[in-house]
């Protein structure tokens, strides 16, 4: 059942009458929010504005935009000396270019030096749709987890984007967000929780055999698998892991202790994604039977945004049957 501390919109399993928003609207909604309430809050974007969703920033507050073109090594630069001189900068484009191309950058001048620059990769996964695979970021996750200081966070819907940014103001050091494309369900409210290092658990029930573990758009289709399988008097508990640099450790532990057995859900590669953090800490701490819900050491491809998710095995379907799997090997 819904977990009515977390306040979800009504109606929220009605897939023909949920609102859908783009989560890159939460990065605009809150940037300006940031920046109205502090004037070290400042812009810059590799000539995707509009995409990312920066243009609102530039519109209101355009003698703090700053745009760098199509030079994401630039980007990550000139961000870190803005941070250096007391600027807390946000850069934002495609995720395959930023923290993708400019990885070295990142790592060198903003992670190695701890300073509070935002790193916005929109258009990550394969959800990007017919831009094809040199487009469709399924690595940044893994690249962006291994840095040291560095905080990741994947929202969930939009109003967690927006949430996301708010919160990264008041967190020193680096941080990088990560947004789908397409529109996507909006499940949270205003008044639902956020915290960094918190995860949220949506779906619960007293006797719980099977715990999925999912962060960004795809933590929608978890729900929706966890109320069909209700309807099966499977009990299924569902975590919206969207801080996964700090991670929830204790919840995970919590529910991977309670259920016995755990499936984790992203929109990237499995390799080095939460996935991979979630069975690290699990593997150190509380060993149980473990499936992953991703892309499996393959690119994307041109197709729409539903025909990708189904072929690459992330949809309701997959979910679910990976979800009967690790059941019946935690009885063996």
């Amino acid at each position: 059942m819904i977990n009515k501390d977390q306040k979800l919109v009504e109606d929220i399993f009605n897939k023909k009458t949920i609102k859908k928003i783009p989560i890159r609207d939460g990065y605009g909604k809150g940037v300006v929010e940031v920046g109205e309430k502090d004037e070290r809050i400042v812009v810059l974007c590799a000539d995707l504005m509009e995409s990312t969703r920066s243009h609102w920033f530039e519109e209101k507050f355009p003698e703090r935009y700053i745009e760098i073109g199509v030079a994401e090594q630039n980007l990550a630069t000139v961000a870190a000396g803005l941070a250096i001189y007391g600027k807390i900068p946000f850069i934002s484009s495609y995720a395959v270019f930023s923290p993708g191309r400019n990885n070295e950058q990142i790592r060198t001048l903003i992670s190695l030096n701890n300073l509070p620059v935002k790193i916005i990769g929109a258009h990550a996964g394969v959800s990007v749709g017919p831009d094809g695979a040199t487009h469709q970021a399924l690595e940044d996750i893994a690249l962006m987890r291994v840095q040291p200081n560095m905080t990741v966070v994947v929202p969930a819907d939009m109003e967690e984007a927006q949430k996301a940014i708010l919160a990264s103001v008041k967190k020193s050091g680096p941080f990088y967000l990560r947004l789908a494309r397409e529109k996507t369900p909006l499940f949270t409210t205003k008044d639902s929780p956020f915290e960094i290092g918190k995860a949220n658990v949506l779906y619960d029930s007293d006797k719980i055999e099977i715990v999925i573990i999912a962060c960004g758009s795809l933590v929608y289709n978890a729900l929706l698998v966890a109320e069909e399988l209700s309807k099966e008097k499977i009990n299924v508990a569902v975590i919206n892991n969207h801080s996964i640099k700090p991670m929830d450790n204790k919840t995970i532990l919590k529910y991977a202790q309670k259920a016995g057995a755990v499936v984790t859900v992203e929109e990237h590669q499995i390799a080095g994604g939460m996935g991979s953090a979630v069975a690290e800490l699990l593997a150190k701490e509380y060993p149980v039977p473990i499936e992953f819900i991703g892309v499996n050491d393959r690119f994307g491809q041109s197709g729409t945004p539903d025909e990708l998710i189904e072929y690459y095995g992330m949809g309701v379907g997959s979910i679910k049957e990976a979800v009967k799997k690790v059941i019946k090997r935690k009885s063996v």
